[in-house]
């Protein structure tokens, strides 16, 4: 919870006002993501101010700022399909209704499971996201949130054109005007703060070509066209319908419920690492887990869907100088009342100054430094950055991430995956193999391949000094060495062997010895 006490004159007003430009900011966003999850833009409305309001109040990140997203909102248009298809004798408002409590429902429990991972703290799972990853998951989403802009720079039936040639010709001929705005926009906020930081630029930007464009009646596309917000009232609790606790109806809800949950906590605290890695100082990731599930399961009982940390939205705040919970408090706040008491003005905002911040927002999250670092990185993490991009232009979000986790620690375990024998014979015919390297699974064949147990003389000492047991794989590779030592007749003494090691070796028997002189440490076990 903030404390209004630590806060300078300079503090709220920087936050304030950033607050009110994420505020503006956030309702397009919220209409567009509704329509992408099928169902009415009050949904979205509801959800982007009540996650707002609980994540920014006990939030793991002050000035992080949550709500409706993309990301989530892609997985419950699957689950509409799925009801759609479980009750067909629904008529379409039936229908409509039925889909919007299976959303509710699916977000309620996708909370609750958010809230039991941040209890557990398995948040810091984040930090496994390797650094390649986090930077093709920023290139991408700023592709993303690029590529969401152009729908509404669209011409009108764009489905009648055959190629993207004749789509961009008549954009330019029927949305000039757009175009103009969106350059003006981009170049307030490139150049306004150079001159002075008194107001954010994307705020500034709102109203100033907010009042040309309605005192010159100038013709352009506003938020008012994209939905009706003329009857938008405060939110109220609504039951969840006990008709969908049934078996099939839960097969479909607590699936989806728990992909929301998985893509909305990697969204939420890699936007968490970024700000972490702008700002300096760093959040809760298991704070953030139960804010978040806090936000998600209160939002489904009171109308609204699931959602998300939203990078672009978290990033106009922080390079607006929003820093405090004060910022994402007042964003949420004023998000709810502007379109409650203040939809008519709300309603003829230009779309295109939207789409300018937007676009600034996409600039602002591309790492470009990526780019020159590629051809210095090893080949495996530009490979983990480009393939991590492409996914998450083209999948999934959490796909991606999932994915670049993969290829980094199947990288990591090719590279590890060589253990060394030297070999000598002491002054009583023993022979002694010193191994060096990790032993653990993918390093067994290598290790299996160091020994000649059938030209080996009759007594053999393997030497674990200089390499590590990391896991059970290695500790069961030692016994079957064991074993076949002792199969082939000859006595084999294992020398600075851990004591946990030595614990699961089962089937040694009395030609496995240890050296006196074994240390005291540990087994690194896999967590």
């Amino acid at each position: 919870m903030f404390n209004i006490q630590n806060y300078s004159k300079q503090n709220i007003k920087n936050d304030v006002l950033s607050g009110a430009l994420v505020a503006v900011a956030l309702v397009p966003e919220a209409i567009a993501f509704s329509f992408i999850a099928g169902v009415s833009p009050v949904v979205g409305l509801y959800g982007a101010f009540i996650i707002g309001l609980v994540t920014s109040i006990i939030g793991g990140k002050p000035g992080m700022i949550s709500g409706a997203t993309g990301a989530v909102a892609v997985v419950f248009v699957s689950l509409g399909l799925a009801a759609a298809k479980l009750h067909p004798e629904l008529g379409k408002e039936a229908l409509s209704m039925m889909i919007l409590h299976y959303i509710l429902l699916s977000s309620i429990i996708a909370g609750f499971i958010q809230i039991a991972i941040g209890l557990l703290k398995m948040g810091k799972f984040i930090r496994l996201v390797p650094q390649p990853a986090l930077f093709g998951f920023l290139n991408g989403l700023a592709i993303v949130i690029a590529l969401a802009q152009l729908p509404f720079l669209a011409p009108k039936n764009v489905e009648q054109y055959s190629s993207w040639m004749d789509i961009i010709v008549a954009s330019f001929s029927e949305n000039y005007m757009m175009y103009i705005i969106v350059a003006l926009t981009m170049a307030t906020m490139q150049f306004l703060p150079k001159v002075s930081k008194a107001v954010p630029a994307g705020l500034a930007a709102i109203v100033v070509l907010t009042l040309v464009t309605y005192f010159l009646h100038i013709d352009t596309k506003i938020v008012g066209d994209l939905a009706d917000l003329s009857n938008v009232s405060m939110p109220s609790f609504v039951m969840p319908d006990m008709s969908l606790f049934t078996w099939d109806s839960m097969m479909i809800i607590l699936p989806t419920a728990l992909i929301v949950a998985l893509v909305g906590l990697i969204e939420s605290l890699l936007t968490l690492s970024v700000l972490d890695e702008m700002g300096g100082t760093r959040g809760s990731a298991n704070k953030e887990c139960i804010a978040l599930g806090v936000g998600n399961s209160t939002s489904g009982l009171f109308g609204g869907m699931a959602g998300c940390a939203m990078i672009g939205q978290s990033v106009i705040n922080f390079t607006s100088g929003g820093l405090g919970r004060l910022s994402s408090f007042t964003a949420a706040v004023l998000l709810i009342i502007l379109v409650v008491s203040f939809s008519g003005v709300i309603a003829v905002i230009p779309v295109a100054v939207l789409v300018g911040i937007m676009f600034m927002v996409s600039i602002g999250t591309f790492e470009f430094s990526s780019i020159k670092r590629i051809k210095h990185m090893p080949r495996a993490d530009a490979f983990v950055l480009v393939v991590v991009t492409i996914i998450t232009v083209f999948e999934d979000l959490a796909v991606a991430v999932i994915a670049g986790i993969i290829i980094s620690a199947l990288v990591f375990a090719w590279e590890h995956a060589k253990i060394f024998a030297r070999t000598h014979t002491d002054e009583n015919g023993k022979k002694i193999y010193e191994l060096d390297g990790p032993l653990f699974f993918a390093s067994v064949t290598s290790f299996n391949e160091q020994f000649d147990i059938k030209n080996d003389p009759e007594v053999v000492v393997i030497d674990f000094k200089d390499a590590r047991v990391m896991d059970s794989s290695g500790a069961e590779a030692i016994d079957a060495i064991t074993d076949k030592y002792k199969k082939a007749g000859k006595k084999l003494t294992l020398r600075h062997l851990s004591k946990d090691c030595k614990n699961t070796l089962k089937s040694a028997g009395p030609f496995c010895t240890y050296e006196e002189d074994d240390p005291t440490y540990k087994v690194a076990h896999n967590v």
